[in-house]
């Protein structure tokens, strides 16, 4: 069911029966929603965690008018500048924004926020130069890196990328609490019995076991992170500590 952001569908799952016919393809927005609006009439601890599937990583971008050549530089850079370099914002809440809150709570930059309806328009800004920084997903972006409009200085996964194996993660670059994975896998409404939880979790593992499927994937800008319906239980307590901070101290709030 789509409509306000997503929250009509997730709203619909949440009050479901729990008997394992309904399922949810979540994502960090599961668990920032609720954080952001008061519209949203679901939480985090409504769904009971069955398999992480995968994360489509952002890459930290600059414009090439800007001279860092590491992430490590521009935050150098942009220090000395506050208030006068600008970064993209698609909107609020969304996987793009939210890991840009998250790295300037690391670092203390202080950037202007640029208001985007998307990303396609966001790369044309940058590239010009109207707009210095931002962070985008990783398989929009591929091919702006290889023509030199956009210069990448990190990715946001826990490994490099294949299709841009020099670029360093964003641990490597020097900023490991910056990682962000805009993750997405498969929810039911708590209350699902135990064992229906694990035969669907084995059956997603089974199939991310696939070569072929991961692979297909990874060519997608999709990195694989397959997790048990425990492991995944547990990145939805731990994301929503997270955010729950972040969106505290940097006053987030969502326009719907």
């Amino acid at each position: 069911r789509p409509g306000a952001n997503g929250n009509i569908g997730t709203e619909a799952a949440a009050r479901s029966p729990a008997d394992g016919y309904t399922l949810l393809t979540a994502t960090p927005a599961t668990v920032t929603q609720p954080l952001l609006s008061q519209n949203a009439r679901f939480k985090t601890a409504d769904f009971v965690g069955v398999g992480l599937v995968g994360a489509p990583p952002n890459l930290f971008v600059v414009s090439p008018s800007v001279p860092a050549k590491t992430l490590r530089e521009f935050v150098e850079y942009a220090r000395t500048r506050p208030g006068k370099l600008s970064v993209s914002n698609p909107g609020v809440g969304t996987s793009n924004h939210l890991g840009q809150e998250l790295f300037f709570s690391l670092t203390g930059l202080q950037l202007v926020d640029v208001r985007y309806p998307g990303q396609p328009q966001m790369i044309a800004d940058i590239a010009s130069g109207q707009v210095h920084f931002g962070l985008m997903t990783a398989a929009l972006a591929l091919p702006h890196v290889k023509e030199g409009r956009l210069r990448a200085l990190a990715i946001g996964a826990p490994k490099r990328w294949g299709e841009l194996p020099e670029l360093p993660t964003v641990a490597e670059a020097g900023f490991p609490d910056a990682m962000f994975l805009p993750w997405y896998g498969i929810v039911a409404p708590a209350g699902t019995p135990r064992p229906i939880v694990k035969r669907l979790s084995d059956e997603i593992l089974a199939a991310l076991a696939n070569p072929e499927v991961a692979a297909r994937l990874d060519k997608m800008g999709t990195q694989v992170t397959p997790a048990s319906a425990e492991d995944f239980d547990a990145l939805l307590r731990s994301e929503t500590e997270r955010w729950t901070r972040v969106i505290r101290e940097r006053n987030i709030r969502s326009e719907g």
